[in-house]
């Protein structure tokens, strides 16, 4: 249970369109709602059954897109707000917890090594869409809070590194791209009880195709798979090895001059350990150029 919140706000993500070509000097401002129902895997040899939980995120997001040698490159920084309703039998009682609270913050630095040059807004209009190839680098700092006598918490009290690699290829109107990562994890040496607790690599992989009717207009299928992950308590394994494949559906969609919208909505199709849950989130964006 310990693991189930931090890991799938993070793992369980599905970006469309993170390594496509923008114009430097872009400001977006972000403001988005998550709402994720379902049912949870566990360690089989625990005495834990039956456990579900339903968890509402609000996200606050910054990002600034600029140039590198020529390289179109970006930082977006986002803190969320969380709280969970869970239940579930521990040695055949029922039993419940409530969580809110100050989720863990999340920084991002993207860089394109292949297409997606440095262009201005006006050069950006006037250029043709190519294969984009980028490189990123995720953190998630320990920021949420925390508290070491409880075994479920919104914040994981670590630091988490995801290293990717994107490539993103318009194909006319439509576009397919992938991208494939892995979650690296410090140890949390306040964890339940005084013990330490650490965390295994998971390999994540991401994969969209979508249609682009005009800019800001788009919809995209998306799919990922994230494996490995598995904790140690102390230095002595969990049954927790991780397998896990969802799919989904994001709708982008333009209201103004400045201002779109994202739907998307994901759900889980093999669940080995961990969350099987749907999620729907609603995000709403503003935007604007730097003169």
């Amino acid at each position: 249970m310990a693991l189930l919140w931090p890991t799938l706000t993070s793992a369980q993500e599905m970006e469309p369109r993170a390594y496509s070509a923008t114009p430097v000097g872009t400001n977006f401002v972000v403001a988005s709602y998550a709402r994720s129902t379902g049912g949870v895997s566990l360690d089989p040899t625990l005495p834990i059954t039956d456990v579900s939980a339903r968890i509402n995120t609000y996200l606050l997001g910054y990002s600034h897109t600029f140039g590198i040698a020529g390289h179109a490159a970006s930082f977006a920084l986002a803190v969320p707000y969380s709280n969970a309703d869970l239940s579930g039998n521990v040695q055949g009682v029922p039993g419940t917890a409530w969580r809110s609270g100050l989720g863990d913050a999340t920084f991002r630095v993207v860089m394109n090594l292949l297409g997606g040059p440095a262009l201005t807004p006006e050069e950006f209009a006037r250029h043709r869409p190519t294969t984009t190839l980028g490189v990123s680098l995720l953190v998630i700092a320990p920021t949420g809070q925390y508290v070491p006598s409880r075994a479920i918490n919104v914040g994981s009290n670590r630091w988490a590194f995801k290293p990717e690699l994107g490539l993103s290829q318009p194909l006319g109107d439509w576009f397919v791209e992938g991208a494939a990562g892995v979650w690296l994890f410090t140890d949390n040496d306040d964890f339940f009880g005084g013990h330490q607790r650490s965390q295994a690599p998971m390999p994540v992989f991401q994969w969209h195709g979508g249609y682009t009717w005009r800019p800001g207009l788009w919809l995209a299928a998306d799919m990922t798979y994230f494996a490995g992950g598995r904790t140690s308590i102390n230095g002595v394994e969990d049954h927790d090895l991780q397998s896990t494949m969802r799919y989904g559906v994001t709708l982008s969609v333009p209201l103004a001059a400045q201002w779109s919208a994202k739907v998307a909505w994901s759900r889980g199709l093999i669940t080995r350990v961990g969350g099987n849950f749907q999620t729907v989130s609603l995000s709403l964006q503003y935007r604007w150029f730097n003169h």
